[in-house]
């Protein structure tokens, strides 16, 4: 391919991020990322906590809203600073060591580990459905090497094109998928025929108070959040996004509203379907209504999990490829990792950064522990960026803001937030000082590679000799057109 083309078009010879994600591929990356597995696993735990079908969809509906002021707080962000990396490139702004600290914590288990899970999970269903009960195939081992050849393919599409990982995001769309079961159900044998008949014992007295599990509502509203979590991933990829200013928020707007329709009617027909004790006591919930909707076609629930999986990871890796990307390029990791394949302009290293990191998790038996360790540094860090918004107002008033929000909602964002964190702290004592140690851990280390500077020659000499070899062995250079407008 010659060298001023990227995917059968042209482009100035320079290497650089090439500005092609459009507002459709916006709404695919956030949604997709979004509905992962969370609506599979999560009405159970919000039912088991809430108590009552009415105070269930009550939590979607609030986590859907907090979830919506989180994004708009986002938005303006994304939207006045031009820089991709997102949270990371926010923080680091306020404090590069926070910035580094965000990054550790995603590398070692915020990111990584849900994309293990999802894809342990997408592998699961695909096992599940071929191998039969009896067989004597190991079907952990199967199932963990079915999940490594999942991550390395979605990781080897991020490396190759960011065309073919677009269009791999839209072809994948999980919210098709569940609006055309959705749809299905309620024409067919789900909402119509039930309601007609009278069918709707799951919602009298939905709001009984008598039921209610008032004290565990904390535990009910992590299970909703977990479902929702995605949507703060879309200013990763700013300079990548064609018209930033206006299809950040508009994206963002889209995407939140579309996931909450989509996971408020899956909700009700799971309800119009199951009723609350048939729901609980089901280890899958997805796949029990897709038993009785979809009779001998039930098999398309797994496939629309497994789907959905694929999905959240693709764009999970596509953004926080940018992150890797951004945290490089401003000295925070290896050189490596922030230099663009000359010829496919893709942050090929900080895509293939993940995929060792991953394997690793697979063969580890507390891959999932590690999601309830650090699950409090990432509402920590995200309401530390959300309150970045009115500090940046202040000390850099000057800035264009194409978005802006009014300044009560990043206010009121963070006071939840910090309560969710206070929260996990006197619930989960253990995992909080836990997931404390580990992202402290990443102090000495920023101390050492990055603070540290006038490191011994050899160190420096190795260093240069291994960034030569990978950039040869990639075919990658440091970007060579700024891209981006800095603060500092």
């Amino acid at each position: 391919m010659n060298r001023n083309t990227v995917n059968g078009n042209k482009v100035d010879e320079k290497v650089r991020l090439v500005k092609q994600v459009n507002v459709f591929d916006c709404v695919a990356l956030v949604t997709g990322i979004i509905i992962g597995s969370g609506i599979f696993l999560s009405p159970k735990g919000i039912l088991e906590n809430t108590g009552t079908v009415g105070w269930a969809l009550m939590v979607w509906v609030l986590c859907g809203i907090f979830t919506f002021v989180g994004a708009l707080c986002y938005a303006e962000l994304g939207t006045s600073i031009d820089k991709s990396g997102g949270d990371y490139t926010y923080l680091r702004i306020l404090q590069p060591i926070l910035g580094f600290l965000r990054v550790w914590t995603m590398i070692l288990a915020v990111s990584t580990v849900p994309w293990t899970v999802l894809a342990i999970t997408a592998a699961r269903n695909i096992t599940a459905s071929l191998i039969d009960a009896d067989c004597d195939v190991d079907k952990k081992a199967a199932t963990q090497i079915l999940a490594a050849c999942i991550l390395a393919c979605i990781i080897f599409v991020n490396c190759w094109s960011v065309k073919l990982s677009r269009m791999l995001q839209i072809y994948l769309q999980p919210s098709l998928s569940f609006l055309g079961l959705i749809i299905s159900s309620w024409r067919n044998v789900g909402f119509e025929p039930r309601f007609q008949h009278g069918h709707t014992d799951s919602f009298q007295n939905a709001f009984d108070s008598s039921e209610v599990k008032w004290v565990q509502f904390p535990k009910a509203f992590y299970s909703g959040l977990f479902a929702y979590s995605g949507w703060q991933f879309l200013p990763q990829v700013t300079e990548e996004i064609v018209n930033p200013g206006r299809n950040i928020p508009l994206s963002i707007t889209l995407s939140v509203a579309i996931v909450m329709v989509i996971f408020m009617l899956t909700n009700v027909a799971y309800f119009a379907v199951m009723s609350p004790f048939e729901l609980l006591a089901s280890d899958a919930v997805a796949l029990t209504f897709g038993q009785r909707v979809l009779g001998g076609w039930w098999w398309i629930m797994p496939v629309a999990v497994t789907c959905s999986c694929i999905g959240s990871i693709n764009g999970g890796i596509f953004g926080t490829a940018r992150t890797f990307f951004v945290a490089s390029r401003e000295g925070q990791l290896p050189d490596i990792l922030g230099m663009i394949h000359v010829n496919r302009r893709t942050p090929l290293p900080a895509a293939a950064f993940a995929l060792p990191i991953c394997f690793m998790m697979l063969i580890s038996d507390d891959v999932f522990a590690m999601i309830n360790y650090l699950s409090f540094s990432r509402w920590l860090f995200i309401a530390t960026t959300v309150a970045t918004v009115p500090y940046f107002r202040w000390k850099y008033p000057d800035i264009e803001r194409p978005f802006k929000v009014p300044l009560i909602l990043p206010i009121l964002f963070t006071l939840c937030a910090v309560v969710l964190v206070m929260t996990s702290i006197i619930s989960a004592t253990l995992e909080f000082v836990v997931g404390l140690a580990i992202t402290l851990a990443g102090i000495p280390v920023y101390l050492v590679c990055v603070w540290w500077e006038d490191k011994p020659k050899g160190i420096t000499t190795a260093t240069k000799s291994a960034t030569k070899f990978l950039q040869k062995f990639f075919f990658v250079v440091p970007q060579e057109v700024k891209t981006y407008e800095s603060l500092l």
